[in-house]
């Protein structure tokens, strides 16, 4: 879960395009003639998404599991009538209501680290569906997290911050532990540091479908990236679009 990582996150996720997230997802919705009103975005972090979304005129619920990240999405969206923010976690989340489509990005399923887990999330997400209803998210492929992530480490070096990023992938279990430490620079021009662990689990395409399946998803579609192509073995993201 995000802590002290979630105040730095919006600054060091620059180079992803939420608006053309945001313009992908609408496509999909086009695609699969489905224009929903009623939209729950899982895991919606400082709310980068949201924002577009809100922004879409969308009835919208969202929620994380990290009150800091939480935080952030709240200045970006405590301006909006047609946004409700919770506190909740995508296993066993409980909104008491259903949406037209439900939405989770940027590898958040690959948070989930047990199958059985995985399973259960899917199935509270079909239970919150309408009929017809949409369900839209996003993977790190295997091959990513083993072959381009996994026992590598990245630096870098910002203004005002430095971090570096070691990762090691455990075949045993194919998950991928994340260990960052960050040096900020603080008012007095020192620098501070902080630490945080994360871990991903690594997931086929098939054992997401088999899982989707599992759950009751009557319709299944996964994707190369943020296109209409089918995933290929070193595609580095999966899109699926699940309905009900």
């Amino acid at each position: 879960m995000y802590n002290k990582f979630a105040y730095l996150y919006d600054e060091l996720m620059v180079d992803i395009d939420y608006k053309d997230w945001y313009l992908y997802i609408k496509s999909i919705f086009e695609k699969f003639c489905n224009e929903p009103k009623k939209v729950l975005e899982m895991a919606c972090g400082t709310g980068n998404l949201s924002y577009y979304l809100a922004m879409g005129g969308y009835d919208l619920t969202c929620f994380d599991l990290s009150s800091e990240m939480l935080s952030m999405a709240y200045n970006k969206l405590h301006k909006f009538k047609n946004v409700k923010i919770l506190n909740q976690n995508m296993i066993d989340f409980n909104i008491n209501q259903k949406f037209d489509s439900v939405i989770s990005i940027c590898d958040s399923i690959n948070y989930i680290q047990d199958r059985e887990d995985l399973l259960l999330t899917f199935k509270n997400v079909r239970e919150h569906l309408n009929d017809g209803g949409i369900f839209i998210f996003d993977i790190n492929s295997y091959y990513k997290l083993k072959h381009i992530i996994g026992n590598n480490t990245f630096i870098e070096d910002g203004e005002g911050v430095f971090y570096v990023w070691q990762n090691y992938f455990d075949e045993s279990d194919d998950i991928v532990e994340f260990y960052l430490s960050f040096f900020v620079l603080d008012k007095d021009d020192k620098y501070i540091r902080f630490d945080e662990q994360h871990f991903e689990k690594a997931y086929y395409t098939n054992e997401i479908v088999e899982l989707l399946r599992q759950a009751s998803f009557r319709e299944i579609h996964c994707y190369d990236g943020f296109t209409f192509n089918e995933p290929n073995e070193k595609s580095e993201r999966v899109n699926f679009v699940a309905i009900v």
